[in-house]
């Protein structure tokens, strides 16, 4: 909704998300192995309380707003790095590993500001149970493929996604 309301032309394809693994070209027969990577990843980490508060910003590097991790940040890095060790070759990270959550890319500087400041304030606590795999598919939307309880809690009917 923020990023709809920041003229983000990726607003309706993008999901609300704090990214744990930037999108990965996977073919289709490493999928069962990734999945089952997935598995102990989630099954090794207990769920957690992300703190969001207040704004940041990536400029002038990228000309991207986003709102910050105030807590919960080294759950992120020790998931983001357990997963980085999936049995797929990855792509060099262009930046180091920073969570957050994006609400403004690539729109005019006057609307990246305006965004920064109105969410300035922002805050909110939200308990992370479990993560989730996305497919980009071919209508540039991303589409939810299967979700991975944290703790251990695994349970097949979570999905029908079948690697």
């Amino acid at each position: 909704m923020r990023r709809a309301a920041a003229g983000d032309p990726e607003a309706s394809r993008v999901p609300a998300h704090l990214t744990l693994l930037g999108s990965t070209e996977i073919d289709d027969d490493d999928l069962p192995a990734i999945d089952r990577h997935l598995i102990s990843v989630a099954a090794r980490h207990e769920p957690f309380t992300l703190l969001l508060r207040g704004t940041g910003t990536f400029r002038p590097v990228t000309q991207v707003v986003f709102v910050a991790v105030a807590a919960g940040i080294s759950q992120c890095e020790r998931l983001h790095r357990a997963m980085r060790s999936i049995p797929a070759t990855l792509r060099p990270q262009r930046f180091p590993y920073h969570p957050h959550v994006t609400v403004a890319q690539d729109v005019p500087p006057a609307q990246l500001d305006a965004v920064f400041e109105d969410l300035a304030g922002f805050q909110a606590s939200v308990p992370v149970t479990e993560f989730t795999l996305f497919e980009h598919g071919q209508d540039a939307r991303w589409k939810e493929q299967r979700v991975y309880p944290l703790g251990g809690s695994w349970s097949p009917s979570v999905s029908d996604w079948r690697p």
